[in-house]
């Protein structure tokens, strides 16, 4: 499915990478940290943070092609906006399940740019979501919160998390999870950091009688596991695009330099080694952009069904692809890509990871195989 995109949709793309340029175009600008408050903002008084929000609660109500085309376009000028991602995704969350106070709250938030986490991982439960033990006890006048996340992004500069906890049953059971809001800095709650390859990005969180009020629930008690479900074409969705932006801008970065950089007297793209590598490469990319563009447009036909096949497949795809790609690309600068000199050690940080969080590569492959009844 080859999609033409609108006028709208090209000029929006173009004011995209326009201020990436401007605003996040050097090292300098950019910074050390995944996420730059400043530059967050000024995408929110512009009006893009919105691009995931329903018109009522101030967003513009576009769909997922144009939240993809702006996330291609965020990875792609590298810009340094990391919260927006969990913050779509508990966006999505609260816009399909959560009351109307929650989406004034959370919508709303977005779109003026606060950032917002979910956190659903634990120690003994990643990709195994049904083992999740932290729980949420009822109380008289709503709940208490005791148990331990881990590896949830953004928790250090979010404004509030969406807690995916235990309410009935055991370990190990689909049923008995709720979503909870809970305010970041809610009495009982240490976020700890956890320093990875890519800086200051995932957090632990520990909950020591962290009481919330009843309203504090997003959508129904003990319906969690269907609500996340929902999601699953939206957060993969989300994740893929801003891969696909960041394998680009890897492909072009690795291209400005073999075609300058000379060896035995003449460019090394020259050599057919190279040139095939490009060639494979840039096909692949490709294919991942036709790909995240069609899921995008099943999504938007309707956004109530469920597509766990295409979701995973454009997830894993592009992911994949992204490493690939920035591998390829360190390979095939030598040592200039492995020096933080130039952005490729950088690209390489950003994509091995991409195949880990959201669900991992080989839990997509179980997925899709799956959906063929095996």
């Amino acid at each position: 499915m080859i999609i033409d995109l609108s006028d709208e949709q090209k000029a929006f793309t173009e004011a995209v990478d326009d201020f990436c340029r401007r605003e996040a175009g050097t090292r300098e600008q950019r910074g050390d940290s995944p996420h730059h408050p400043g530059l967050y903002r000024k995408m929110a008084d512009l009006g893009w943070l919105g691009v995931t929000v329903a018109e009522e609660y101030g967003g513009s109500g576009a769909g997922m092609l144009d939240t993809c085309l702006f996330l291609e376009r965020v990875g792609y000028g590298q810009a340094p906006v990391g919260g927006f991602t969990t913050s779509a995704i508990v966006a999505a969350a609260v816009q399909r399940s959560g009351s109307g106070e929650q989406k004034k709250t959370v919508l709303g938030g977005l779109v003026n740019g606060r950032v917002y986490a979910i956190a659903m991982s634990e120690p003994e439960a990643g990709s195994d979501v049904a083992n999740l033990s932290c729980r949420a006890v009822r109380t008289g006048d709503g709940w208490i919160v005791n148990g331990q996340k881990t590896w949830c992004s953004n928790a250090h500069i979010a404004d509030a998390i969406l807690l995916v906890a235990r309410t009935s049953g055991s370990p190990g059971e689909h049923t008995g999870l709720t979503m909870l809001l809970v305010p970041a800095d809610a009495p009982g709650l240490r976020i700890n950091g956890i320093e990875t390859m890519g800086g200051k990005e995932v957090n632990d969180l520990y909950f020591t009688d962290v009481h919330l009020p009843a309203d504090a629930v997003v959508g129904n008690v003990d319906k969690g596991w269907q609500q996340l479900m929902a999601g699953l074409n939206v957060e993969r969705l989300i994740l893929a695009a801003l891969m696909l932006g960041t394998a680009q801008r890897a492909f072009d970065d690795a291209l400005d330099f073999i075609k300058q950089r000379k060896q035995f007297g003449r460019p090394v793209g020259s050599f057919q080694a190279l040139r095939h590598r490009v060639a494979d490469l840039a096909t692949e990319i490709e294919c991942c952009r036709l790909l995240v563009q069609r899921v995008a447009t099943l999504t938007d036909r309707d956004p109530h069904q469920v597509l766990p096949r295409e979701s995973s497949m454009v997830k894993l795809k592009t992911t994949e692809v992204a490493r690939q790609v920035a591998l390829a690309g360190m390979q095939m600068m030598g040592g200039y890509g492995y020096a933080t000199e130039y952005d490729m050690e950088r690209h390489v940080r950003a994509t091995l990871v991409s195949t880990i969080y959201g669900g991992t590569s080989e839990i997509q492959r179980d997925i899709i195989g799956k959906t063929y009844g095996l």
